[in-house]
């Protein structure tokens, strides 16, 4: 699909009451694994940004002209990212970008956009290194920004659950083979070295892993109080799965992809009790935007379920983000964006918080230690682990 005011029907209909009809749209690229393994965060976040536009279009788009989307699946493949990237800055002549799913489609990818002075803004991906891997020098400007829990925010909330709140010393790290697992691996070496600890086994293993059984004997004679994971949906059930079949039981605690719901479907009650770091919980007791938010994605999509909720959220946040900022540059040039996101006047209200000046020129990430909680596979679902979370949200 090249791309697209929105999707078809009663969004389509939302650009009606706009007296810009015959004026350019504004071009904004979406990328991201809207196939494969990491379809449900890329889904998700599609739907949020989608949401947002929506939202923006109907009070009269941005600049007096209507939003358009246009999308690229990734497949969360990084050859196929950078394919996309050339696209949407070479034929599609987009003004920014929201999306990003898996880390290394990011990093292959995010040269193009920094060196076409385009901005990004990550709703997903998470390496620490995304955000500052474009170095500063003079006048000089840094295009990729982020509202996602960076892996060098998630990895101490991780061992603070496993250290602090649960008592654990003795703590195994399953991660992948891909860039996002790697650094996330490195991220948890790291906060387990603050509390003076090393892992009791580390085991990487590849996509689509189906025999996870010696890692994991290895990690039980290790005497591992507990798995801390850094994966996606398939592989993390496929851990659950085994480890039940095992009758090993011993905790779960790990990166915000155990709320995916391609983890949770497939491991089934073996994923009750997964503890992961979450930006947004959907709750029955939410009010306000959050009750906005969840609704509109309900009614618009036609589902009561949210396969990725903080992928979602993200893309929603992050869209709000640039259209606030491209309105107040007043302009679709990448520097005056940049500009404007790094000194944002307006508060912006989003769904996992309201963003008063969350980016600086030196500081590219939205979210802070003190916005994630922690998430519990509880019943099919995330929950939130400790209700005292729930007040400050």
């Amino acid at each position: 699909m090249r791309g697209i005011s929105l999707m078809g029907g009663a969004l389509l209909c939302l650009a009606c009451g706009l007296a810009v009809a015959a004026v350019q749209p504004i071009r904004i690229g979406v990328p991201g694994a809207f196939t494969g393994g990491s379809a449900p965060m890329g889904l998700s976040m599609r739907n949020g940004i989608r949401l947002a536009a929506a939202e923006i279009n109907r009070s009269g788009g941005l600049l007096g002209r209507p939003i358009e989307l246009v999308e690229r699946d990734d497949a969360g493949l990084p050859a196929r990212g950078l394919k996309v990237a050339q696209q949407l800055l070479t034929q599609e002549r987009v003004v920014a970008v929201v999306g990003f799913v898996n880390t290394g489609v990011a990093l292959a990818a995010s040269k193009n956009y920094q060196d076409a002075r385009v901005p990004v803004m990550l709703a997903v991906a998470t390496a620490a290194i995304l955000t500052r891997q474009f170095p500063l020098h003079g006048n000089s400007d840094n295009f990729i920004f982020r509202v996602a829990a960076a892996d060098d925010l998630q990895a101490p909330l991780i061992v603070r659950e496993a250290v602090q709140r649960s008592g654990y010393r003795k703590l195994a790290i399953f991660a992948d083979n891909t860039n996002y697992g790697y650094q996330g691996l490195m991220e948890l070496d790291r906060a387990l070295a603050q509390h003076g600890l090393k892992p009791s086994y580390v085991a990487r293993f590849n996509l689509q892993e189906r025999d996870m059984a010696n890692a994991l004997l290895q990690a039980r004679n290790a005497g591992s109080q507990a798995i801390l994971t850094y994966a996606i949906g398939p592989e993390l059930a496929e851990l659950a799965n085994t480890m039940a079949r095992m009758d090993w039981k011993v905790p779960i605690i790990g990166s915000w992809t155990l709320s995916m719901s391609n983890f949770i479907d497939n491991a089934g009650p073996n994923g009750e009790g997964a503890r992961m770091v979450q930006s947004y919980i959907p709750d029955e007791d939410d009010s306000g935007r959050r009750r906005d938010f969840l609704d509109g994605y309900q009614w618009l999509f036609h589902t009561r379920r949210i396969p990725s909720p903080p992928s979602a959220a993200q893309g929603y946040d992050g869209m709000k983000l640039m259209a606030e900022a491209i309105r107040q540059a007043g302009s679709l040039d990448g520097e005056a964006i940049v500009h404007a996101l790094e000194n944002l006047k307006q508060p912006v209200a989003g769904v996992i918080t309201t963003y008063k000046q969350p980016f600086s020129h030196t500081d590219h990430e939205a979210l802070e230690l003190n916005v994630p909680v922690i998430g519990k596979v509880e019943r099919g679902r995330v929950v939130y682990a400790y209700p005292a979370d729930k007040p400050r949200r």
